[in-house]
């Protein structure tokens, strides 16, 4: 298994790549193109999709996208091209506190997704792309907005998806992290 590709872009289009390592050139699905250049370096973590009729690589900017990429293209009925289009069109934060709110008409949304197969990406999902260790990087004032939030009836993917909100500012209290965080769980319950 390739894990990944540290080249220069040769060519790209409207979703791959061409990364030329050494001479050879690598043709990869890429969710991205529009944030590159011709003859830039980079490094490109991969997948490589294996059937009866093709062998493909998909490409990712770093090994967060990857581990979503994975766990999307697990759900039954989810192949890796639909799972990319997700990643090309939503960022990782969108797509988990989508899925951690059960915000069924956010997944219908996206082109190759109807009702069944976002009903089946919540049943597999929902709950398992967050952890609790993603609250150890917060500050306390964070940490008590945190709380308060799990109190208020909060799950924790949700109150972890707003901390990362949260953590945008610094050097506020904790009520006024609290402020945040609840600003951005009612506007993302709303689908503003």
């Amino acid at each position: 298994m390739i894990a990944f590709i540290q080249g220069t872009v040769e060519a790209f289009g409207t979703d791959w790549i061409i990364i030329n390592h050494d001479g050879m050139g690598f043709r990869l699905f890429y969710a991205h193109p529009e944030s590159i250049s011709l003859h830039q370096e980079m490094r490109v973590y991969t997948y490589m999709n294996v059937r009866e009729d093709e062998i493909s690589l998909f490409g990712f900017v770093d090994q967060q996208e990857l581990e979503m990429f994975n766990h999307l293209i697990k759900v039954k009925g989810l192949g890796p091209k639909t799972a990319m289009n997700m990643l090309a069109r939503h960022s990782y934060a969108d797509i988990i506190s989508s899925i951690e709110q059960g915000n069924l008409a956010f997944l219908k949304g996206i082109p190759g997704i109807g009702s069944k197969t976002a009903s089946q990406i919540l049943l597999d999902l929902k709950g398992k792309l967050v952890t609790e260790k993603e609250e150890e990087h917060f500050s306390s004032y964070i940490q008590d907005a945190m709380d308060a939030l799990k109190n208020l009836g909060y799950k924790t993917g949700e109150i972890n998806i707003a901390a990362k909100r949260m953590n945008e500012q610094s050097g506020l209290s904790s009520d006024q992290y609290l402020k945040i965080g609840l600003q951005f769980l009612m506007k993302r319950r709303i689908g503003g």
